[in-house]
């Protein structure tokens, strides 16, 4: 089945009222030629720390996913071209197998710890910010949408899910049992990463079925967890091409968070060529200060305990941590957009790229020369000490604040939110020529 097209008996109105997830054939890696199916998954582009990360990926496997998702080259162009390289001579040598019929996908992902998520994989259709089908809660970059873009023209494939939620109720209770029920049948795959998590995958072909879910998701909206840049690049390469085409869907997972709710973490901020000390010293007379020598764990207690009586950050990059709250109000009245919801106005992000960056410390936000921004704290403490540099560390903001918003059309400042688990970049590809 076409992703591309309506299925048979969904009327285009029936389409348009909501979600419409379509069946496509999966790309997946054949297990007879290839170490493991762990050795060949990564976390998503944007959370692989570079460039020890990526190096450890490309040495676990010759054939792991990093190599399309991350090529490696001289310049953009000749990555592109070598990601597009590699993944035909991979097709071409039966390295990735097409799945004979269409399906949509049963995902889940469980660890040790008692976390347990599923959702379903498929390709959605691409929908304008006006239908409100797909709701948006950061802002992005354009060069990482502009590089994300050129990535998928090469290879003409979504080489992996955006992960998006929606609030399940009495309407997708067909969708919620097709789920349970079909994750008690043997999968298409089994494998546990490094992290910890056994990540399955089960193939949903018939038509009944399939039909269900659409009628179900064809009710709701949902809210992009993770993935805004692929997002943005979805909508700009569907409107790069003329209607119908393989580019007016684009693969993600969807999971009802009304039945597995998601962890969300702080995506941290590395700030290259700024010091810890002139950091610091730049705060003087805006904000609270005080240096905590105690492990990561402890600081991050007092920066959670700190978060809750208003904006708060930990900084790191000299052997400790300085603990950063109670801002001058007439500091935050001068510089935060007064025109926002109240809710956005008091974000730690917000404060941070409407005050502390431009403000304060004279930093650009657009240039990755003098910030990156990494998911994993300790290394983002460990890259500052190393560097040089200063890290500034986040604390999570709750689930229902960033839906709040994002129903109210408010995007929060980009790279706010981690949502997870993430899925496993690796497991099942959408080639568009298939």
């Amino acid at each position: 089945m076409d992703a591309g097209r309506n299925t048979a008996g969904q009327s285009e109105a029936t389409a348009r009222q909501g979600l419409e997830l379509t069946p496509f054939r999966g790309l997946r890696y054949d297990p007879d030629r290839v170490g493991s199916l762990a050795a060949v998954t990564s976390p998503p582009y944007d959370v692989v720390v570079r460039p020890d990360g990526l190096h450890q990926l490309e040495s676990a496997d010759p054939h792991n996913i990093v190599r399309l998702i991350l090529p490696q080259a001289a310049t953009p162009t000749a990555r592109n071209e070598q990601a597009a390289r590699t993944l035909r001579r991979w097709l071409a040598e039966g390295v990735l197998t097409a799945d004979p019929d269409p399906g949509l996908y049963v995902y889940e992902q469980r660890d040790g710890a008692g976390m347990l998520q599923r959702g379903i994989i498929g390709a959605l259709r691409v929908s304008e910010p006006a239908e409100k089908l797909v709701l948006p809660h950061e802002d992005v970059m354009p060069h990482v949408v502009a590089d994300r873009a050129a990535l998928m023209r090469a290879t003409s494939a979504n080489l992996e899910p955006l992960l998006l939620t929606y609030r399940g109720d009495g309407a997708t209770a067909r969708t919620a049992a097709l789920v349970e029920r079909t994750a008690g049948r043997p999968p298409l795959l089994s494998t546990t990463t490094d992290d910890g998590f056994c990540h399955r995958l089960w193939s949903v072909t018939d038509p009944a079925d399939v039909a269900r879910v659409q009628s179900d998701l064809a009710r709701q909206q949902a809210l992009i967890a993770d993935g805004h840049h692929r997002w943005a690049t979805y909508r700009r390469l569907r409107a790069e091409h003329p209607s119908p085409s393989p580019w007016d869907h684009g693969l993600v997972l969807l999971v009802d968070t009304a039945r597995y709710p998601l962890r969300v973490r702080a995506i941290h901020r590395l700030l290259h060529g700024l010091p810890v000390a002139d950091a610091v010293a730049a705060l003087e007379g805006h904000f609270r200060v005080r240096r905590l020598d105690v492990p990561l764990a402890e600081a991050l207690a007092s920066l959670a305990d700190a978060a809750g009586a208003g904006n708060a950050f930990l900084l790191a990059g000299d052997g400790g941590f300085h603990l950063v709250d109670r801002p001058d109000p007439a500091l935050l009245a001068r510089t935060v957009p007064a025109d926002r919801p109240a809710a956005w106005r008091a974000l730690d992000a917000t404060v941070l790229h409407a005050t502390l960056l431009p403000h304060l410390w004279h930093i650009p936000e657009d240039s990755p020369a003098h910030i990156a921004y990494i998911h994993d704290t300790a290394a983002t403490v460990e890259k500052a000490e190393r560097d040089g540099g200063t890290a500034v560390l986040m604390h999570p903001v709750r689930e229902e604040v960033v839906r709040d918003l994002a129903r109210q059309g408010v995007t929060m400042p980009r790279k706010s939110t981690s949502f997870g688990p993430k899925p496993a970049s690796g497991l099942v590809l959408r080639a568009l020529d298939l």
